[in-house]
C-alpha cells in the first residue's frame, strides 16, 4: 500500500523546514501572515490571530514576520509566547480569536521551524484551506490590499496566557481528582512545555520530578523528550517513580515510561484508555480512531473487546477530521498523540498526560499492568533519504516489490510504503508474526525506493 501527500508547501503539519531557508524565512512567514489574515477576515469588525511559539532561537525572527504580515492586512495579533502548540488552540478559542499560529517544528532539532495554524474553533486546516493559502501566496491576489492610518493591524501581549492555558488542562480531570502520593517524573525536551507541565502535575498533588526543563533556544529536543527517552527512563528508576512523562518539542504529544523504566508503546497507552472509556460506558459509538500506522496488536485487543478501530491516513489532523465528522471522542497514533475530543479540539500532550495519571490513580493498577490490554505485533520501520516526493504509484518497480512482499506475508500481516509529510523521507512499514520476514521485506522495499529516487 502507498499512500501519497501532493502538496507543495504544507505537509501534514503546516509548513517546516529549516530556519532562514525557504520556507522558513522571514519573507515568506510574512507573507503567510498576510495569506492567513485574508483568509480569516469573515465577520465585520476588528479581527485579531493568536500567535504562539516554542523555545527555538527562530521563532523570534518567524514571529515578528508573521505579526507584521498580519497587521499589514488590518488584523490585530495576540502575542502568548512560549506555549505549547495545544495552548494556541485553545487560547485562539477561549479569546473568540479569529485564527491561531503555532511557531514550531514539533520533534525537529533546533535549526528546523514551522508554522501551522488553526480555525477560530481551535481545529487544524483542512486541505481546502491550506491550498487556499497556498495559493495567495503565488499570485498576486491580495497584494493591493493595503490598509493605512488607523486600519493597520496592533499587536498586543497576552500576559495570563499560560495560567488560562493551566486551568484549562486541569478542567480535563474531575473536579475530585488529584495525584497525592503518586511519584512523578517529567521530562519537557526544552520545549514549550516546560514550565507549563510541572506546575500542573505539582498543583495537582504529586511529588514531582523534573529534566529537560531549562531551554536556551538551542537544545530543544537534543536528548531529551518524546524522541529521545532515555534520559526519563534512568531518571525514573533513580528516582523510583511511578510513572514517567516526556512532552516533544511542542507538547501536543506524551510518551509515558513504566516505574520499570520500560516505554509504553503509543498503541498500548491508547489501548488502555479506549478500555477504560468503554467499560465506563463513555467510548462514543464503541469506535476509537487510529492511523494506517497503528498497529495490528491494536486491532486485534480491540476487536477482542468488541470496539471498532477505524484507521485514517498518518496525521492527527486526519484523526481529528474524522472524529468530528462521525462523533467519535478518542484517537490516536503510535507516536503518542492522543486526542480527547470531550476535553479538547486537538492532541495535547498534556491532557493525556493528567488523563493517564487520572487512569493510575482511579483504578490503583500501575501503567506497566495496564498496557498489558494490547500485545503489539512484531513491526518494522526503514526511513529512507530521498531526492524527490515523485508519486509512489507512478514507480513500476516499486510497486512490483510491494505485490511480492504482501504474497510473501500471505495475510498475516501489512506493508505500508508512503512520504513523511514534514521531511524528505519515503517511510517503509512492514508488520506480521515473522520477524525475520517482515525484516527482510523491509529491506528489500526500502532498497528499492533507495535506488529509483535516494
Amino acid at each position: 500500500m502507498a499512500e501519497e501527500h501532493p502538496r507543495r508547501l504544507f505537509g501534514t503539519d503546516g509548513v517546516r523546514g529549516i530556519a532562514n531557508r525557504e520556507p522558513m524565512t522571514s519573507e515568506t512567514a510574512l507573507k503567510l501572515g498576510r495569506a492567513v489574515a485574508h483568509v480569516f477576515k469573515r465577520r465585520d469588525g476588528r479581527h485579531q490571530i493568536v500567535i504562539g511559539k516554542d523555545t527555538r532561537l527562530s521563532g523570534y525572527m518567524l514571529e515578528s514576520a508573521l505579526t507584521s504580515g498580519i497587521c499589514s492586512m488590518g488584523v490585530d495579533v495576540l502575542l502568548v509566547g512560549p506555549i505549547p502548540s495545544p495552548g494556541v488552540a485553545f487560547l485562539t478559542r477561549s479569546l473568540r480569536a479569529d485564527a491561531g499560529v503555532m511557531i514550531s517544528a514539533s520533534h525537529n532539532p533546533y535549526q528546523d521551524n514551522g508554522i501551522k495554524f488553526f480555525s477560530n474553533d481551535g481545529l487544524k486546516l483542512p486541505d481546502r484551506l491550506e491550498s487556499r493559502i497556498e495559493s495567495l501566496l503565488v499570485s498576486d491576489e491580495i497584494e493591493h490590499l493595503r490598509p493605512t492610518a488607523d486600519d493597520i493591524g496592533k499587536a498586543f501581549r497576552i500576559d495570563d496566557a499560560l495560567g488560562r492555558y493551566i486551568e484549562f488542562v486541569k478542567r480535563s480531570l474531575p473536579r475530585e481528582a488529584d495525584f497525592q502520593g503518586m511519584k512523578v517524573v517529567l521530562d519537557c525536551a526544552h520545549g514549550a512545555g516546560y514550565s507549563v507541565l510541572p506546575t500542573v502535575v505539582r498543583e495537582l498533588g504529586a511529588d514531582v520530578s523534573v529534566i529537560g526543563d531549562a531551554p536556551n533556544g538551542t537544545n530543544i529536543n537534543a536528548g531529551y523528550g518524546a524522541l529521545a527517552p532515555e534520559r526519563l527512563q534512568e531518571a525514573v528508576l533513580a528516582g523510583h517513580g511511578d510513572v514517567g512523562i516526556a512532552l516533544d518539542g511542542d507538547g501536543d504529544r506524551a510518551v509515558f515510561v513504566t516505574a520499570r523504566g520500560e516505554v509504553a508503546h503509543g498503541d498500548r497507552i491508547l489501548a488502555a484508555l479506549a478500555l477504560d472509556l468503554h467499560r465506563r460506558g463513555q467510548l462514543k459509538r464503541g469506535t476509537v480512531v487510529g492511523t494506517v500506522m497503528s498497529n495490528f496488536g491494536l486491532e486485534l485487543a480491540m476487536r477482542e473487546a468488541g470496539i471498532e478501530l477505524f484507521r485514517t491516513p498518518v496525521g492527527d489532523r486526519y484523526i481529528l477530521e474524522r472524529m468530528v465528522a462521525d462523533g467519535y471522542n478518542l484517537g490516536g497514533e503510535p507516536s503518542g498523540h492522543v486526542i480527547f475530543l470531550d476535553h479538547h479540539t486537538s492532541g495535547d500532550g498534556l491532557i493525556s498526560g493528567m488523563q493517564v495519571l487520572e487512569l493510575i490513580k482511579r483504578s490503583g493498577t500501575p501503567l506497566s499492568e495496564l498496557i498489558t490490554c494490547m500485545d503489539p505485533v512484531p513491526q518494522v520501520m526503514r526511513d529512507v533519504t530521498v531526492r524527490d516526493k515523485r508519486a509512489l504509484d507512478s514507480i513500476p518497480e516499486l510497486q512490483r516489490a510491494i505485490g511480492e512482499g504482501e504474497s510473501r506475508l500471505d495475510g498475516t500481516g501489512r506493508i505500508l510504503v508512503r512520504h513523511s509529510g514534514t521531511e524528505p523521507l519515503v517511510r517503509v512499514m512492514v508488520e506480521g508474526r515473522d520477524d525475520s520476514t517482515i525484516r527482510d521485506v523491509a529491506e528489500k522495499l526500502a532498497g528499492v525506493v533507495r535506488a529509483a529516487i535516494g
